[in-house]
């Protein structure tokens, strides 16, 4: 890990079926079926820091998991949507903006409720790089690039919501709102220590990290101290 593209955090909104009345907030959701994704993706890390937050976690089984949650890998979006309108699951989380368009009876398909939402506990984007090109002449010139793009960005925000809403398939009234929520990096070079420290802990809890022991620096290219 190298840098920092987005310093803010990302909310996931927690849906379930819009006519689920047996799941109304967060409360109902302890020992549900949890779609997500894939096993070790950002819809299932997160079940674990809402279980977390919650205090729901469990000691880790014989798998490491230590979820509280029957897990339902469901692959796509619209999978999702549907396994929570016909109970294969109970609820699942996706980011916010994503699942808006669908918080009405009229969506199609398979509307959907938001009972809940959670920030992820680290900021939403990180920049990696090969360990052989630490140090070398092509990621500094990618990390200006990247510094050179949030600039422009942050001077072009009406042409932004544009393409957001234009080319991302997104309302423009959600483009202007995103825009709000989003921060950028300053400076993209380096992670903070504590933000991988505090990472790594959630990705133990959720069983799906391998060589956990390592120490940070074979984590992180470029340490920024704060």
């Amino acid at each position: 890990i190298i840098g920092t593209y987005v310093q803010s955090p990302l909310c996931w909104a927690i849906s379930t079926g819009s006519t689920r009345d047996d799941i109304t907030s967060t409360t109902d959701l302890r020992g549900k079926a949890m779609g997500v994704s894939r096993i070790g993706s950002g819809s299932y890390v997160m079940g674990f820091v809402l279980a977390d937050r919650e205090g729901w976690l469990r000691a880790p089984s014989s798998d490491g998991s230590s979820s509280p949650f029957d897990i339902k890998p469901l692959q796509y979006f619209e999978n999702l949507r549907k396994a929570v309108n016909d109970k294969t699951a109970d609820f699942f989380m996706w980011e916010y903006f994503t699942s808006k368009r669908y918080y009405s009876a009229a969506a199609s398909p398979y509307p959907i409720k938001k009972v809940g939402e959670i920030y992820t506990p680290w900021s939403s984007w990180k920049i990696v790089a090969r360990d052989e090109l630490l140090g070398g002449k092509e990621v500094e010139e990618a990390l200006e690039k990247l510094n050179a793009g949030v600039k422009w960005f942050r001077e072009h925000e009406e042409e932004a919501v544009r393409y957001i809403s234009e080319e991302l398939d997104y309302e423009e009234e959600d483009a202007r709102e995103w825009m709000k929520t989003v921060r950028f990096a300053e400076d993209v070079r380096g992670v903070e220590r504590r933000v991988v420290e505090e990472t790594l802990e959630t990705l133990k809890k959720a069983g799906v990290l391998k060589d956990a022991g390592r120490p940070l620096e074979e984590w992180v290219g470029m340490i920024k101290e704060r």
